[in-house]
């Protein structure tokens, strides 16, 4: 039997508790010590290769499906997204939903969500008041989930909008808690009690979200039997009710609400992480800061969203933000199905690899003095898509990537040059983890000046 390379020497409860806990210290350590290859064994699961070797990243991304599979890898994801998430998918069903998914996400339908974002922050950033204290982590998370109610659910106003939006809130703080990590990463823990335990509120709060979710795709596909599809909006839950996969078959409803769910898990809280961060590196760092209103302004007040947009520091700003701290510690780990030669490692049938985001982005030879935040970085350089992996890659890339770039960089236009922050404290603020993705230690206290 093939040995995996360079294990790491502790139990594995010890190796389990510093992922869990600390994983980026833990990650700097077993990549000193090991190098850019090495296989952690955490309690309770599969063994895991991590590689931060561009080229074997660049292979893995590239390789035949057949090779490998990531959705089985998601597995533990499931309770939350459900059985038809296009993250725990593998195979010909992966490649069918992928295809349904991909054009709401992609070009104009893309560009006509930038003027409701710009208008969501505007709407929510009005109720603030000069000279109050803001909590980053809890007013970024109020703009993507709007963002995410108007643009993907397409609801806005309404009885079932405000129900659904409260469930949602509830839900979401429920899963982002410190038990809800052991909640996720622990199947013990997943033990309903009734409505007074942790995992028996998640499953209720679910099933009622559902619920409200059956109706609105219900009232969706009458008003569309009525009217035909040119009553069909741009969300993306009109449509994804639209499409058909090449035997023309529409998605079922449990697979809707499954993706719905999933764009909310994928898309809500990362992004709200990422402007968190973003929030505190520009106003940490007055250099960087100083030279990004100077772009903004220059742009001009007439300037459209999407030229906003594209700017090229605020890009750079909003890059370097997702390159340093990322928000998930890995890309989904691929699984062998046969051997498989990876930058010249041969690996047995049902090896876990995970491409470690966080390793890469910190390779000395990428990424000098790598622990510095320097926007310039992605002025100078164009990092391919093995050496900067924010959004993953190959066919596991975040499917809302072109989204979630496009709603960071307006929000975070929007909110300066309407508004004038400074942090409230000098505390340092390092990543903590928040259930499955990586945050902000003190959730970046902002005073709001004007």
């Amino acid at each position: 039997m093939q040995t995996l390379p360079n294990p790491v020497a502790l139990s594995k409860l010890k190796q389990l508790i510093n992922w869990l806990g600390r994983p980026y210290d833990y990650l700097d350590e077993c990549t000193e010590k090991y190098g850019e290859m090495f296989t952690m064994h955490l309690f309770g699961f599969e063994p895991l290769v991590f590689l931060s070797n561009p080229q074997a990243i660049k292979e893995i991304f590239a390789a035949d499906a057949k090779q490998f599979e990531a959705g089985k890898s998601q597995g533990i994801l499931k309770p939350l997204v459900g059985d038809n998430s296009l993250l725990v998918l593998d195979g010909e069903r992966h490649r069918r939903d992928r295809k349904l998914l991909m054009p709401p996400f992609h070009g104009a339908k893309v560009k006509a969500y930038a003027d409701t974002i710009c208008e969501i922050t505007q709407e929510i950033a009005s109720s603030w008041q000069p000279g109050s204290e803001l909590l980053a982590s809890e007013v970024m998370p109020e703009i993507t989930l709007e963002v995410i109610l108007q643009t993907v659910f397409g609801l806005r106003e309404g009885d079932r909008y405000g129900q659904i939006k409260s469930l949602l809130v509830r839900l979401l703080d429920l899963t982002g808690s410190p038990l809800s990590a052991s909640m996720i990463f622990f199947r013990w823990f997943q033990q309903d009690w009734g409505s007074w335990s942790p995992w028996g509120k998640l499953v209720r709060l679910k099933r009622q979200v559902y619920d409200l979710l059956q109706a609105e795709i219900d009232d969706r596909r009458a008003q569309f039997a009525d009217a035909g599809e040119n009553l069909a909006g741009d969300d993306v839950l009109s449509l994804l009710l639209l499409a058909r996969d090449e035997d023309g078959q529409p998605m079922a409803d449990i697979e809707l609400k499954d993706e719905l769910m999933t764009m909310l898990m994928a898309g809500h809280e990362t992004s709200a992480t990422a402007l968190t961060w973003a929030m505190y590196w520009i106003h940490k760092l007055p250099d960087v800061k100083a030279k990004l209103m100077a772009e903004l302004e220059s742009a001009g007040e007439q300037a459209d969203a999407m030229a906003i947009a594209s700017l090229p520091y605020l890009t750079a700003v909003v890059s370097e933000t997702l390159r340093i701290y990322p928000i998930a510690p890995i890309a989904a780990p691929r699984i062998s199905t046969e051997e498989v030669t990876i930058n010249g490692h041969t690996f047995p049938p049902n090896t876990y690899l995970a491409p470690a985001i966080y390793s890469v982005h910190h390779r000395p030879d990428l990424y000098p003095d790598s622990k510095a935040f320097k926007p310039e970085r992605f002025l100078e350089k164009q990092f391919s898509a093995a050496e900067f992996i924010a959004f993953g890659g190959g066919s596991r890339r975040c499917i809302g990537y072109a989204l979630a770039k496009l709603e960071i960089n307006l929000v975070l236009a929007t909110l300066l040059t309407q508004h004038s922050f400074e942090l409230a404290n000098d505390e340092p603020v390092t990543p903590r983890r928040r259930g499955v993705v990586l945050a902000t230690s003190n959730g970046v206290p902002l005073t709001l000046l004007d």
